[in-house]
């Protein structure tokens, strides 16, 4: 005997704002399974609603659509949310302190994430010696904010044979290829860890009003199989214990033909097979081999790859880890495979890399297919006008951090200590891309920012810089409709909010809405109501809106106890 779940019963909510291209001043909208039923207003709910529908009072609060994360790290997410938070480390003995507490409860490594020391008065990282003091022996390893690079204690070197490894400076700080060894030591998990932290991390996500999440896989962040359990997961329930938001992975993995190309999506596809009791269909593998395909490195950890030497350490112009003809190989193999190809690109040594191997990925390939792979970037910091230009000629989408810049943008700042205040200045055109037509999507890099979608929407707001700052609206559109369209989801209508679109959307308490324009620069939408402008959360106050309930196609994935 066989037997169904039961159909969800139409769910009408009532009596609050609702964010939508189809009214703009709609406050009820009608969800009927997967899809948007109905959106309009209160008197026509009133008229609507009966007994075969649920009713859900709004009482005055925002429903808008979910946000998508277009560049995260879920796993070393959950093990930041789970373990030593330094990000508020105001000091060295800061984290001398918060290592020595640690140490004194549980067992094993002591592991930690978030310290900047470019935020500390000592302006250095802790010597393995300062933490096996601490630490009183036990093991510890602390990745820098950027996680390009990280401090272990002097135990730890010795087990995992850091002296003679590419990276290993000999203080304790590790980078390239020690820091690839100590991640890999510290990611070793079992099937029931793994999936432990994969669950913490995502239904923190759908907490914060994600319904997606893109992950930016590669070998020296996390394993492959580690992106193969987060997909089986999240998108297919597999030990999920709850539905989840959706991942969109993406593998950072070099290739040079098609055939390479391809082989890597079908080893993907034999693991996920593997999991899944069957083959993955149409739509469920890798979106692409992008992500944190690395050309160069970090800012923070003075790793990304410069024109000229770093204002601070002037002996430096940081890393290259890829040349033109390799990023034109990948760029015609993910072409020619037809999957989406990219980079994680911070210098302006590295973009120029990048712009060059475009160029000649298009004579491989042809204009017209590079443009139509729908390949993006990572980061992209550092650019100047002419590159800005470029990317637009190729249709590139760029994947960007606003959350950067208020983290270390304006005077003082990391991108000064670093660059010197010219090239700081000149920091995260967002504006610039806007204007030259380059797609944007908007992301965190989390662990580095944390998940928070309306302080990415902020920061956008109040860019160090007034003449790259865009609204609200820009910002929240790049982080919904916009970061869907990035990672080529075949629904085009899946992040905004219609009759026929998907139920896809977050609840928010709000304490004001309106038209938010960022200030020093012009009116880019209008203010006036006879323009019929949704309206979203004002920014301008200390307090963020507070996600009450997340919906991912009709699914609800996150409810507060007092909604």
């Amino acid at each position: 005997m066989s037997s169904t779940a039961p159909a969800r019963r139409p769910v009408l909510y009532r009596n609050g704002s609702v964010y939508s291209p189809a009214d703009p001043f709609a406050t009820a909208v009608l969800v009927d399974g997967p899809r948007v039923a109905w959106v309009g207003s209160e008197e026509a709910a009133r008229s609507l609603q009966d007994s075969s529908m649920d009713v859900v009072d709004l009482d005055g609060r925002l429903l808008a659509p979910g946000f998508v994360d277009s560049h995260v790290h879920l796993t070393e997410t959950a093990l930041a949310l789970s373990t030593l938070d330094l990000t508020a480390a105001g000091s060295l003995q800061a984290v001398l302190d918060a290592v020595a507490g640690a140490a004194r409860t549980g067992h094993g490594v002591v592991l930690g994430s978030g310290w900047d020391e470019s935020v500390w008065p000592e302006r250095r990282a802790p010597t393995a010696q300062e933490l096996d003091r601490a630490a009183g022996g036990r093991e510890v390893y602390l990745t820098r904010i950027d996680v390009h690079s990280g401090v272990v204690s002097a135990s730890l070197a010795r087990r995992l044979g850091l002296a003679t490894v590419e990276g290993w400076l000999g203080d304790g700080r590790v980078e390239h290829l020690a820091h690839d060894r100590v991640r890999a030591a510290a990611l070793d998990f079992d099937a029931g860890r793994r999936a432990e932290l994969h669950r913490l991390g995502l239904h923190h996500a759908a907490a914060q009003g994600y319904v997606a999440l893109a992950e930016a896989n590669a070998e020296q962040v996390a394993p492959f199989e580690d992106l193969v359990h987060l997909v089986a997961l999240a998108n297919h329930g597999v030990r999920a214990e709850g539905p989840t938001p959706r991942v969109l992975p993406y593998r950072g993995e070099l290739v040079g033909t098609a055939a390479q190309a391809r082989a890597v999506v079908e080893r993907f596809d034999a693991a996920l097979a593997e999991l899944l009791g069957r083959p993955p269909r149409r739509g469920e593998s890798l979106v692409g081999l992008a992500g944190d395909l690395c050309v160069d490195g970090a800012l923070g950890s003075r790793t990304a790859a410069l024109r000229a030497p770093y204002a601070d350490e002037p002996s430096s112009t940081g890393d290259l880890y890829l040349d033109p003809d390799a990023v034109a190989a990948h760029l015609a193999a993910t072409t020619e495979a037809g999957l989406q190809g990219g980079f994680h690109v911070i210098g302006d040594a590295g973009m120029d890399t990048v712009l060059d191997g475009l160029d000649r990925a298009a004579q491989l390939v042809g204009e017209r297919a590079l443009q139509g792979a729908g390949h993006r970037l990572e980061h992209a910091e550092m650019i100047d006008p002419e590159g800005v230009e470029r990317l637009a000629r190729h249709a590139v989408t760029v994947s960007v951090q606003p959350g950067f810049d208020a983290a270390w943008g304006g005077p003082g700042g990391l991108y000064e200590q670093r660059l010197g205040a010219g090239r700081a200045a000149a920091m995260n055109p967002l504006a610039s891309f806007y204007r030259a037509g380059v797609p944007v999507a908007l992301g965190s890099d989390a662990p580095v920012v944390p998940l928070s979608p309306w302080d990415t929407v902020r920061a956008c707001l109040e860019h160090h810089d007034p003449e790259q700052r865009i609204s609200a609206r820009a910002a929240f559109l790049a982080s919904t409709r916009g970061a869907w369209r990035a990672a080529r989801h075949p629904d085009p209508m899946q992040g905004q909010l219609a009759p026929g679109t998907p139920a896809t959307f977050a609840v928010w308490d709000v304490e004001a809405l309106m038209v938010q324009q960022a200030e020093g620069t012009g009116s880019s939408w209008s203010t006036d109501p006879r323009a019929r402008t949704p309206l979203l959360p004002a920014l301008d106050g200390t307090s963020l809106p507070v996600c009450r309930q997340t919906v991912l196609d009709g699914v609800e994935l996150f409810r507060s106890e007092d909604f």
